[in-house]
């Protein structure tokens, strides 16, 4: 039976983002990146000081993920790229679904293997998404079809789940994965969301094996066990919960992005701190965010 529990929930940093996304630890410099896609920036964030930057990439950014010393792989509107955190340098590494215009690239994540794997987001009539797997050698693979967003991702703590969101579909999918070859298989589904009204986002996993999902227009964070029950909803203050991501010296601080894009007057007047980055002390350890290893 699920818990509606309120965690001592901090506003870390008062971004007002237009759709903040794609939390990043980095454990080694102990930082967090996350990205606001729509303004085309990548955020660089101390928690120890408070100290924000960012790097405007010039187009619309979906996903990062640390790629060596003080450089992130990116995923703008049909590329992938090289971002350098020193001199904010982007270098363009392939383009992605140029025959088709009205896509996207959106959300990624590195599996623990260090390759980068991505999505695209298609018309919601039109479900012509894909997934997509980027290796060391510079081989990009086909992964899955037929999706309408591509979104939240991640691997169970023993590399032998692969889970993948598609949000229009209200839908977390379980496949079967091949940590040595990388393929995925048997797709079925993990949680089924059309009953509620709200729609399922990024996601990240904890070290029990538990799923941590924002919900777009849900105002919580849902924590769903191994089998796919709800046991924890955490409420925010905003209703546009975009992402999640563990980090911290313990990787035990949750930190979640938001977005206030969309929203009337009167709904931001009800929901003030949309678009901000918030943060809570959990009592589990997050599984670390993985490394590009090109």
């Amino acid at each position: 039976m699920s818990q509606v529990l309120q965690y001592p929930l901090h506003n870390i940093l008062d971004a007002r983002a237009r759709l903040g996304e794609g939390p990043v630890w980095d454990s080694t410099k102990k930082l967090l990146y996350w990205i606001d896609i729509f303004n085309h920036r990548v955020h660089q964030l101390d928690p120890a000081t408070g100290d924000n930057r960012f790097f405007d990439v010039g187009d619309v950014v979906g996903a990062i993920a640390t790629a060596g010393t003080d450089r992130l792989i990116i995923t703008l509107r049909r590329h992938l790229a090289f971002l350098n955190t020193q001199t904010g340098e982007v270098t363009p590494i392939l383009e992605v679904e140029a025959n088709m215009p009205n896509n996207r690239i959106n959300d990624g994540k590195c599996d623990p293997q260090g390759r980068f794997w991505f999505g695209s987001m298609s018309a919601i009539e039109n479900p012509d998404a894909n997934l997509y797997r980027y290796d060391a050698d510079g081989s990009l693979h086909l992964m899955e079809t037929g999706l309408t967003i591509s979104n939240g991702l991640g691997w169970s703590p023993d590399q032998k789940l692969f889970y993948l969101t598609d949000s229009p579909k209200q839908k977390i999918y379980v496949y079967d994965f091949n940590s040595v070859t990388g393929n995925i298989t048997n797709r079925r589904i993990f949680v089924d969301l059309t009953h509620e009204s709200f729609y399922p986002d990024g996601l990240t996993i904890d070290s029990q094996g538990n799923i941590w999902s924002a919900m777009w227009n849900g105002w919580c964070v849902i924590r769903f066990n191994p089998k796919g029950e709800e046991i924890l909803r955490i409420k925010l203050p905003v209703p546009l919960i975009t992402s999640c991501t563990f980090g911290g010296e313990d990787l035990q601080t949750l930190y979640i992005t938001t977005a206030s894009v969309g929203l009337s007057q009167a709904e931001i007047d009800k929901s003030f701190y949309s678009g901000d980055l918030f943060a809570l002390q959990t009592d589990v350890t997050g599984l670390p965010s993985d490394n590009f290893y090109k």
